[in-house]
């Protein structure tokens, strides 16, 4: 008896062996449908979930009714919604060549606010929040004698000096006036020796996360493998 779950596994056997002769032939028809299926699906959940989460609670619902999350929203409100929903028949010009120019304001704001919106977490997420936890890995005064104190004290050394390491691995000003002529200007030799311990802390980032990648393909590969070794659906 075909059930639900057996027709999901039998789709889930065939896109699996869609997706592994990869490994035996290459970029081959089978493969390209498989990819194709699920970029498809993935951009129609996208979809989806942007329309039933986003669009129609925050928008289209609350310009028809007049309230949003049951609260009545006052003229101004309602008029402010226009303005996203103005920008988002805008965005959809862009699909033709002949009226794309209509999209560009549209377009050249989400992107100026992405833009602000991303450098501002990098500014406050990342290097706030990186200098402070550096600045707390230090033990007090109090802390120092112990035999603990003095582990935790070697240990924030080293991330400084990994972390400066690095940044300055990515510093690329050069002194001109001590180059020979026909030679490009060159770092000074304190510089590029920091560069080459950032060197070696970013090669060995990248070690972890390229084996972290690694294992984690590897480990969907052997579930894959199992998959297909204990498929036998009851019919």
């Amino acid at each position: 008896m075909f059930t639900m779950d057996v027709i999901l596994g039998f789709v889930s056997f065939l896109l699996t062996l869609l997706v592994l002769s990869y490994i035996l032939a290459g970029d081959n028809p089978f493969f390209r449908v498989a990819t194709y299926a699920f970029i498809g699906v993935a951009a129609a959940y996208v979809v989806l979930v942007v329309f039933q989460q986003v669009l129609w609670p925050k928008l289209v619902l609350p310009l028809i009714t007049g309230t949003q999350n049951g609260v009545p929203l006052t003229q101004v409100q309602r008029v402010l919604l226009l303005a996203p929903l103005l920008g988002g028949l805008l965005l959809l010009t862009k699909l033709s060549p002949g009226f794309s120019r209509f999209g560009s304001f549209p377009m050249a704001y989400l992107v100026g606010v992405g833009a602000a919106v991303t450098v501002g977490g990098v500014v406050m997420g990342t290097i706030f929040s990186q200098s402070l936890a550096a600045i707390n890995l230090f033990p007090s005064l109090s802390q120092v004698g112990t035999a603990q104190g003095l582990v935790a004290l070697v240990d924030a050394l080293f991330m400084l000096i990994g972390a400066l390491a690095t940044l300055f691995y990515f510093y690329f000003g050069a002194r001109t006036r001590s180059r020979q002529p026909g030679q490009p200007p060159r770092r000074s030799r304190f510089i590029e020796g920091l560069a080459w311990v950032g060197q070696i802390f970013i090669a060995i980032t990248f070690g972890s996360l390229f084996a972290g990648v690694y294992i984690a393909a590897l480990t969907a590969l052997v579930e894959r493998i199992s998959f297909l070794l204990n498929f036998s659906p009851i019919l």
